[in-house]
């Protein structure tokens, strides 16, 4: 019987550790191209996620009354969907709406944005000296001004008549998502045991940051979205009440500029004060920046610590870069996105410095001091 000599170990050795390489590079391989073929699902997997995370506290309440793990999720699906789908669907329409009014309003001349500026230009004479100072040409900005919001506005008018084009495909996104999280919430603690098994960086590690994964989505979304539709219903409120033209349609703006801190339903009321002031209405100019500072602007500055800043345990200049980087890299996805990836950033450090970072094992001594401070 003829033993195996050494070289036949050592070579056995290097053939498993080449099957081992091979295995991984092709596992990989398969990875990316997988993950290739749901990159146009990315949104629908994305907000399905998100979905999950935000109701399963439901479903499982469901569930200790409703015998079948299906039935208990599809009444979550319906809740939510009812809570979230239908009125953002309301909302984007109207919002199409008021664009395709504003475009025939500026088409016909009814408004004017290049003489709304010649106004504020005659009220605060310190602009035009501004302009002047700069070399900045009135007349071409006025142009150019006029351009973009027959433009944007046309684009928005288009939309509406393109609705109807992009029906299907936005249903198929919408019905994915749902599918999708259907399976999110009725599978949830088995996909999360299974991600942990699959994952190796360490089972506790693993369900901390999935834990913080789901902490600082539920804790964005939501409070990003209360703050935002607050602040955008209170900015087309005191739109509708001085009857400044297009209220629905700026109060969706503001929503949707409201998702970025600090500075978002300002962009929109701060220069419609600035123009009721120029043409003369002070009072209105004067309620308008009144109640934009001191009830719209409150509500960022006292809910969206409390709701965001909180939970995430992020300071908030972190939360506004985070979300304008999001907004910048992921669009509309961006404003959970940022935040998520500042706050695993966060804690991928946090367990580094905890498990990596060896601190000594006590205070230098330091020499010994007479009474007169001799060393």
């Amino acid at each position: 019987m003829n033993l195996p000599g050494p070289g036949n170990s050592a070579d056995q050795a290097e053939h498993a550790a080449l099957e081992r390489r091979s295995f991984l590079a092709l596992l990989l391989a398969v990875s990316l191209l997988f993950m290739a073929l749901l990159e146009p699902f990315f949104s629908a997997i994305f907000w399905a996620c998100v979905f999950a995370i935000l109701f399963s506290p439901l479903q499982q309440r469901l569930q200790r009354r409703i015998t079948s793990p299906s039935a208990a999720t599809l009444v979550t699906l319906l809740v939510g969907m009812t809570i979230g789908v239908l009125p953002a669907v309301f909302l984007f329409t109207s919002f199409v709406q008021e664009g395709a009014a504003l475009y025939q309003k500026l088409q016909s001349g009814e408004i004017d944005p290049a003489r709304y500026l010649e106004q504020i230009r005659g009220a605060f004479p310190v602009v035009q000296n501004l302009l002047d100072r700069f070399d900045v040409r009135l007349d071409a900005l006025l142009e150019q001004l006029s351009g973009i919001a027959l433009s944007g506005s046309r684009q928005l008018a288009q939309n509406a008549w393109q609705v109807g084009q992009n029906t299907l495909q936005f249903f198929v996104q919408l019905a994915i998502m749902l599918y999708l999280a259907f399976f999110a919430l009725r599978d949830g603690h088995y996909l999360v045991d299974l991600l942990v098994r699959a994952l190796p960086i360490g089972d506790q590690r693993e369900r901390q940051l999935l834990g913080k994964f789901a902490e600082v989505t539920r804790a964005t979304v939501k409070g990003n979205l209360m703050v935002a539709v607050v602040q955008g219903s209170l900015g087309g409120l005191i739109f509708w009440v001085l009857d400044i033209p297009g209220a629905l349609l700026w109060g969706a703006v503001m929503t949707l500029l409201s998702l970025i801190p600090v500075v978002g339903a300002s962009l929109i009321w701060a220069p419609v004060a600035v123009y009721l002031f120029a043409v003369g209405e002070w009072q209105e100019g004067a309620v308008l920046v009144a109640f934009g500072a001191g009830v719209i602007g409150l509500v960022d500055n006292v809910l969206r610590p409390i709701l965001v800043g909180r939970d995430t345990k992020l300071p908030d200049f972190v939360v506004l870069l985070s979300t304008l980087g999001g907004f910048a890299l992921f669009g509309m996805n961006g404003f959970v996105i940022g935040p998520l990836i500042a706050a695993l950033f966060v804690a991928f450090w946090q367990i580094f410095m905890l498990e990596f970072y060896t601190e000594p094992s006590g205070p230098p001594e330091s020499p010994a001091v007479s009474e007169d401070g001799v060393a």
